[in-house]
């Protein structure tokens, strides 16, 4: 398979495809900009360092490469629902893309330096995890940023309605020290507190546990980082609600896969269509939810 794949897909001097983590295939990308690594398990980008940077997104030291299994950390791609299964909560929690495997269908190197891959999952309507036919496509394009475009088409002949989100984690030097900035003034739900309804007043500061969706917002988010010396921007299309995660140590303590005291180098900022945005697809109808992810110091 790794030499079928290098064969159909290498791209010398900027892509090639090797077994990872648990005997995992990945894409393993270096190019002038920037290196990343994207697993075709879950079509998951676990890697993005830009050269002259450290990495960028948050892996767990405890996560799990298997079958089956959603890898703690990176860019998981959460679909065709967020969170829990709103009837069924034995359904796996943010769909099952995250634990599918997907297919290569194109790599590029663009005249700019950046290299893209490809990836897609389809579905002919035999799934009883969502019996409808559908083609989802994750697009992951690697430079001095990282933008990573999620198609959704329904196929099937009725309309569907499905949730999403891009659930980036990002490495950060000390969570206590961190703020985000782009939300002031927005309406959130806060899952600790029964998903209560509230109003952001300023830069989102960490502390405990901190889940909150924010809803009817389009703006782009910025992780002000004092230990790391650096700013992470993400900013965002197709989406109008915004994720951010920290699980706080008695939150960590409680997920298996989760470094004990990893809460304190990362923080989720997801792109999303999550709560009231989520999307109703007409027959041969697409989605494209995009996220953009710089540097700056």
């Amino acid at each position: 398979m790794i030499e079928i794949l290098n064969n159909q897909f290498g791209l010398e001097g900027h892509l090639t495809f090797r077994r990872g983590n648990g005997g995992l295939v990945k894409a393993v990308i270096a190019n002038a900009h920037a290196a990343a690594e994207v697993y075709l398990h879950g079509a998951h980008v676990t890697h993005y360092q830009p050269v002259e940077t450290g990495p960028v997104l948050w892996i767990s030291d405890s996560a799990v490469f298997a079958a089956g299994k959603a890898i703690r950390g990176g860019v998981p791609v959460c679909w065709p629902w967020f969170g829990v299964h709103a009837t069924n909560p034995e359904f796996p929690q943010h769909g099952f893309a995250r634990v599918s495997e997907w297919s290569v269908v194109a790599t590029a190197s663009g005249t700019d330096g950046t290299t893209s891959i490809s990836l897609v999952l389809e579905g002919d309507g035999s799934l009883d995890l969502w019996p409808h036919p559908f083609r989802l496509c994750l697009a992951v394009t690697v430079g001095k940023a990282l933008t990573l475009s999620l198609t959704a088409r329904n196929n099937a002949d009725v309309a569907l309605e499905f949730g999403a989100a891009l659930h980036s984690y990002f490495r950060v030097g000390d969570r206590d020290s961190i703020r985000i900035s782009g939300l002031d003034g927005c309406d959130y739900l806060d899952k600790p507190d029964n998903f209560v309804s509230k109003r952001q007043h300023g830069d989102i500061l960490l502390d405990g546990e901190v889940d909150r969706v924010y809803i009817e917002t389009t703006a782009d988010c910025r992780i002000h980082d004092p230990v790391l010396a650096r700013r992470i921007i993400v900013g965002k299309s197709g989406s109008r609600s915004t994720v951010v995660w920290n699980p706080g140590l008695a939150g960590a303590l409680q997920i298996p896969d989760f470094d004990d005291d990893g809460y304190r180098r990362m923080v989720c900022v997801e792109s999303a269509n999550a709560a009231s945005d989520t999307r109703l697809l007409e027959p041969r109808q697409s989605h494209n939810l995009v996220q953009r992810i710089t540097v700056t110091y």
